[in-house]
């Protein structure tokens, strides 16, 4: 009886690997075939997409880290050492240059990035002192503006001015 299932299953096995290769044997399409020539007139790759980072963090155990795809992943852990490593992308959208160029120098596009992760320190928590730390303040408002600690930011610039 085992036997006869046995020889069954591999029977079973057989027919269906044979009945995959005679579906994938004339699959093999030219590309070419379903191109629409005119679907495509008029447009052109640019090559470029915008800057994408991933956050790498200190977890503050013993030197070890954890990496992050979203801001709000990082926000939501409450991390408070993270730099910003360029993942993909060969442009800066446009948002990220006007955050850039808010800073009027005084920050890079990947130091704005890892600012915007963390929480709880630096111009998230402390005072605006200085033309620099306004410049920052300024990138990082343009750059992120849905951080939880916006609003601290916003009256330490608000302060500064006045």
């Amino acid at each position: 009886m085992i036997t006869v299932r046995r020889a069954l299953t591999v029977g079973v096995l057989v027919a269906a690997a044979i009945g995959l290769t005679g579906c994938t044997a004339d699959a093999d399409s030219d590309p070419e075939d379903s191109l629409d020539a005119g679907s495509t007139s008029g447009v052109s790759a640019s090559g470029t997409s915008p800057v994408v980072f991933a956050f790498v963090c200190a977890t503050g155990s013993a030197g070890r880290t954890e990496t992050y795809t979203t801001y709000s992943a990082v926000w939501d852990d409450d991390r408070t050492d993270c730099s910003a490593d360029r993942i993909t992308g060969t442009e800066m959208s446009p948002q990220q240059r006007a955050a850039v160029d808010a800073t009027d120098g005084d920050a890079t596009l990947e130091e704005l990035a890892a600012t915007c992760a963390e929480r709880g320190t630096g111009p998230w928590v402390g005072a605006v002192e200085s033309a620099r730390a306004a410049h920052v303040a300024a990138g990082l408002l343009e750059y992120c503006p849905g951080h939880p600690e916006t609003g601290h930011l916003r009256d330490a610039v608000a302060a500064w001015r006045s």
